[in-house]
């Protein structure tokens, strides 16, 4: 909105001031300032609201012990997440930008399937929330989507299937007919990914922060047509925009956090989880570094991973691999508290996110 109603106007003598408004970083900066304001502002309102309707958490009985005295705590505060995405993005962002309204999109879509999950599992009282199968074919459907619109309506520079691939210099793969697949699989699976992770008092939160950190240097290095030389990236124009969205998803992650902090007063529910997952991989997919998931996300595939693992061994074996899965909790049946396994996760996810910008150099 200020982009488009109010840089126009530094064309206009004595308001030469507003040409700032066409920077990246100051635009990105201001829409991660708003996102933390609008969380911490709306927090408040949107914990009294959800507790005065009643929707409380529910805590599985075959977890850790300490999680009981969680029960009741104010769910779905995902949709504090969403508004707090959604608006910075319009005031802060480029309406131009058709990259920018595909993550806008895939935000907001895998948010209203993971709040139907939350309503129908905290109000209409199912257990399972919304069914598994379809729950997967919505995340499937706005992945196919997404992976059409790149298809058909491809940006200037490199072919729209390809990707890159890490450590090795100028290297694509062309995913060819398999890229709309390729698309929905990677939305699908790091949506699940973060809603997997969601288990302690601001572990998802702080994770997710931290990754769109590193994915927000990584837009704006493959837009910037003098870094990317630099660093031998291929210059992806469009790229720079979602810098803005990045530093949103930044800024609403951190002040839900205020929130979410042990001991939570809210929690995110899959409205929240489904939503900043699909942010990710969303990202990962527009500026062509699926791969970097692996190692952006690490702590997040770590996490699914442990899940698979168990399903699988127990399935096969009738035996488990870890005390518990997913894998916080196997660190909490281990004997760690609830603050040591999300602190020690998050030096890890930093690691990892540093690990992911160094690769850049070797490109």
């Amino acid at each position: 909105m200020f982009y488009e109603w109010i840089f126009p106007l530094h064309k206009i003598a004595g308001f030469s001031v507003l040409n700032v408004f066409r920077y990246i970083t100051f635009r990105s900066a201001y829409a991660a300032v708003t996102a933390l304001l609008i969380s911490l502002v709306l927090g408040p309102h949107v914990i009294g609201w959800l507790r005065r309707v009643k929707l409380g958490q529910r805590v599985r009985q075959d977890g850790p012990r300490t999680h009981l005295g969680k029960e009741g705590t104010p769910t779905m505060g995902g949709l504090l997440i969403l508004a707090a995405i959604l608006v910075p993005c319009l005031l802060w962002g480029n309406f131009h930008s058709r990259q920018l309204w595909i993550a806008l999109l895939t935000t907001l879509w895998l948010g209203g399937l993971g709040f139907l999950d939350d309503w129908l599992r905290v109000v209409k009282n199912l257990p399972n929330g919304l069914l598994g199968r379809y729950k997967m074919a919505g995340q499937i459907v706005i992945g196919v989507i997404v992976g059409l619109i790149i298809l058909l309506y491809p940006e200037p520079g490199l072919s729209p299937t390809v990707t890159h691939v890490p450590f090795i210099k100028f290297r694509y793969l062309d995913l060819a007919w398999l890229f709309v697949p390729f698309v929905a699989f990677i939305i699908t699976g790091f949506s699940n990914a973060v809603n997997l992770t969601d288990g302690l008092d601001g572990l998802a939160s702080g994770l997710v922060a931290i990754a769109s950190v590193a994915f927000a240097a990584m837009c704006y290095l493959s837009g910037h047509a003098k870094f990317s030389a630099y660093l031998n990236l291929d210059y992806l124009a469009y790229s720079g925009e979602l810098t803005v969205f990045c530093a949103a998803v930044l800024g609403a992650s951190l002040g839900f956090l205020w929130y979410n902090c042990p001991p939570a007063k809210v929690f995110m529910g899959d409205t929240g989880s489904l939503a900043l997952g699909g942010a990710l991989g969303v990202v990962s997919v527009l500026i062509k570094r699926e791969f970097w998931l692996v190692l952006v996300g690490g702590v997040f595939v770590a996490e699914a991973l442990s899940v698979m693992i168990q399903v699988a061994s127990f399935k096969l074996t009738g035996r488990r691999v870890f005390r518990m899965a997913p894998l916080h909790h196997h660190f909490e049946l281990m004997g760690w508290a609830e603050s040591r396994v999300v602190l020690r996760f998050y030096i890890v996810a930093a690691l990892f996110a540093l690990l992911s910008l160094s690769t850049f150099k070797l490109q």
